[in-house]
């Protein structure tokens, strides 16, 4: 049996096996109600209980089965462990069967189930993202113990491939990150110039404006931009709208480049429009109707009620939205390294081509390098800052968010 086989008999065997301690287990309890106990919990719950406590050693046995296996322990064969999941499923399936009559508390016993259930979910995301960030520091300190930090963090000229070579010595100037975080910050600028306005604009007027046939078509059309592939933005940059940008810079004698950065921030703001729009559309949705009312019944107008009341009141859900939207922007890759190369270029010139911290790091762990070498590494590092960056970006909206915050009756 391969794997696919042996996972379809496991569940395939476990389904049916917990149908049958649901009914078994709710036919307990009601023949119990029928002599005239007084049951503590509904029969379903009966029927659940047993069902879990017949499913939790089989997964259990599984689990520690594949774990193993994983860390290079001798189990036994695959048919061997699932007979012996199986095995265990009935067996606890019969305790769970015998514990049930009517003083038992099964719906307690299943809240139980379900806070540790979602305790252990929240602490499998937590313990995910802690080991990522661990990793990504433990890379991060090999390449900073051979590349100094400040050099990293203020240097201007990166260039990791052409300073590494046999009889040269180490110019740790090669290493700046500047360029790459200067290229990451202007098209994301760019991009939520972009975003921002529309998005925000697009919501005010499908929530406060837009009659309800005319909401129910155009928002979910609008909300397509965010299913496109990232790609096929990357291909309408290069092909479409860098070619329109070189055509309008040179009518007013600008020379730019086909690999500018005005062409992917302005597509990267087009595909996170939807997000922005959405969730700000929520947003003012949630706003009570009776602060519109009350600015009505003082004579403001529509215009003046959006203005003044309902947009404040949702500012702090717009700055969440729109933050969504420069995380979006900041890990962008594709599009940029289709549209603005890959060139890091220290530039105020948004028509010269510049390239981000996320090209940089796909491209530095694609290579041929040595996973230990320092050009590696220092995808790691970027991805280090770029973390930080974001993290205080996070801080700093929590703390506005919190001071504009208003609570609403």
């Amino acid at each position: 049996m391969d794997t696919s086989q042996i996972m379809l008999v496991f569940f395939g065997g476990l389904l049916p096996l917990a149908v049958v301690a649901y009914a078994m287990g709710r036919r307990k309890a009601l023949i119990a109600d029928a002599h005239g106990d007084r049951l503590h919990s509904l029969p379903g719950q009966y029927g659940v209980y047993v069902a879990t406590w017949m499913a939790l050693p089989a997964i259990a046995i599984g689990a520690v089965a594949a774990g193993a296996a994983l860390l290079g322990v001798q189990v036994p064969s695959a048919p061997f462990v699932l007979i012996f999941a199986l095995v265990g499923a009935a067996v606890g399936a019969a305790m769970a069967l015998k514990r049930v009559e009517p003083g038992l508390r099964a719906r307690n016993a299943i809240e139980k189930f379900v806070y540790w259930t979602l305790f252990t979910a929240s602490l499998v995301s937590i313990l995910t993202t802690l080991g990522i960030i661990l990793s990504i520091v433990f890379e991060a300190l090999k390449f900073f113990n051979q590349v100094s930090v400040w050099h990293f963090i203020t240097g201007t000229n990166w260039s990791p491939i052409a300073q590494f070579r046999p009889g040269q010595q180490t110019a740790e100037s090669q290493f700046g990150s500047v360029p790459l975080f200067a290229g990451t910050f202007m098209i994301s600028a760019i991009a939520m110039l972009v975003a921002i306005p529309i998005g925000v604009l697009s919501a005010v007027y499908m929530s406060e404006y837009a009659p309800y046939r005319v909401r129910t078509i155009a928002k979910p059309l609008l909300e397509i931009l965010a299913g496109i592939p990232t790609v096929v933005y990357g291909f309408f940059a290069a092909i479409t709208v860098s070619p329109l940008v070189v055509d309008v810079a040179a009518l007013f004698g600008l020379d730019a480049s086909y690999t500018n950065a005005l062409a992917p921030g302005l597509v990267m703001g087009i595909m996170i429009i939807p997000f922005i729009s959405s969730l700000s559309d929520d947003v003012i949705n949630s706003i009570p109707n009776s602060l519109r009312e009350g600015a009505y019944a003082l004579g403001s107008t529509r215009s003046e009620t959006i203005k003044k009341i309902v947009l404040p009141a949702a500012f702090p859900g717009i700055m969440a939205a729109s933050l969504l939207g420069v995380s979006r922007a900041l890990g962008e890759t594709m599009i940029v390294v289709m549209a603005a190369g890959l060139r890091p270029n220290l530039t105020w010139n948004p028509l010269e081509d510049m390239t981000t911290v996320t090209v940089r790091i796909v491209d530095g762990l694609t290579g041929d390098q040595a996973f230990d070498s320092p050009e590696t590494l220092a995808a790691f590092a970027l991805g280090l800052v770029l973390f930080v960056v974001t993290l205080t970006l996070n801080l700093v909206s929590i703390i506005v968010i919190r001071k504009f915050r208003q609570s609403y009756e």
